[in-house]
């Protein structure tokens, strides 16, 4: 089975637990508070390792605290972090995250070290050996996407980008995106459809398979749409679980699909798997 090469962000992420989430100019008294291992790219790369993929992960921490922790963990997680760059003078990224007693969360990122990786990190020949796959995200540079897309390219990898937070993809760098992962919000910033169940999922899935090879929508708690250029859009129902948190559940969503795809399955068969994966992660407490 061929690894995964996943280059993105990693945050320390401050967790509170609050009745419900401040409003403009609101102080709200939390309830609990708790340090976790985040951002996007390492919650993602987690995942895949998770799902059974052998993973690598290129990206930066400060030379703080918060770094250590955050390689140490990815490191228990089996990962080579042989690429991940050491920044000096720089905090690591960070985040701070309020969920209220619904499940839902918000919450706002600072990212400190992400926005200086290094794209050197691309022309290590050890980084590809035996990659099936590279796997992003918008929470770094589009400039360090587009050096990883384009290193993956030359080597033949496909490039599978989780296009969120949302915001506009360059011309250059979207065209060398073969899957493109996005939620409601991303899809419809992306092709102008409003994403409120699984029809309009699957409307927006289709518009996007014009121009990206493979694409999912990912719609909540309806569930999931997914498109291959040329062939007529699908849809899954998400599964019926009691929501503990939606807190991760992209990105343990994109590292299962990820994994699944890597070795060998069909993108429906991943979508399923990965529809599962999400299922188990919002009905249990990801402390």
């Amino acid at each position: 089975m061929k690894k995964i090469a996943v280059a993105g962000s990693l945050h320390y992420d401050i967790m509170i637990d609050a009745h419900h989430r401040p409003e403009k100019g609101e102080t709200v008294m939390g309830t609990a508070c708790r340090y976790k291992f985040g951002g996007k790219g390492g919650n993602q790369a987690i995942s895949a390792a998770k799902s059974g993929a052998e993973v690598c992960f290129a990206g930066a921490v400060g030379t703080d605290e918060q770094g250590r922790f955050l390689v140490d963990t990815l490191r228990q997680a089996g990962i080579d972090v042989s690429a991940v760059a050491l920044v000096a003078d720089c905090p690591s990224g960070m985040s701070v995250a309020i969920s209220d007693e619904e499940g839902d969360y918000g919450a706002v990122v600072v990212s400190n070290a992400n926005q200086q990786i290094p794209t050197n990190l691309f022309q290590g020949v050890q980084y590809w050996e035996n990659v099936g796959m590279l796997v992003l995200q918008n929470e770094i540079p589009e400039a360090v996407n587009m050096q990883a897309a384009i290193a993956a390219k030359q080597r033949d990898i496909p490039v599978c980008i989780n296009a969120a937070p949302a915001r506009p993809l360059g011309e250059q760098f979207a065209a060398l995106i073969d899957i493109l992962i996005v939620n409601a919000i991303e899809a419809r910033d992306m092709c102008g459809i409003t994403v409120e169940d699984l029809a309009s999922a699957q409307r927006a899935a289709t518009i996007l398979a014009e121009r990206f090879n493979k694409v999912v929508v990912t719609a909540g708690e309806h569930g999931v749409a997914w498109c291959e250029a040329g062939v007529t859009a699908q849809t899954l129902h998400a599964q019926k679980v009691k929501l503990v948190s939606t807190h991760g559940a992209g990105d343990c969503f994109v590292g299962a699909l990820c994994a699944s795809l890597t070795a060998g399955n069909s993108l429906a068969e991943a979508v399923v798997s990965a529809n599962a994966a999400a299922a188990r992660h919002v009905s249990q407490s990801n402390v």
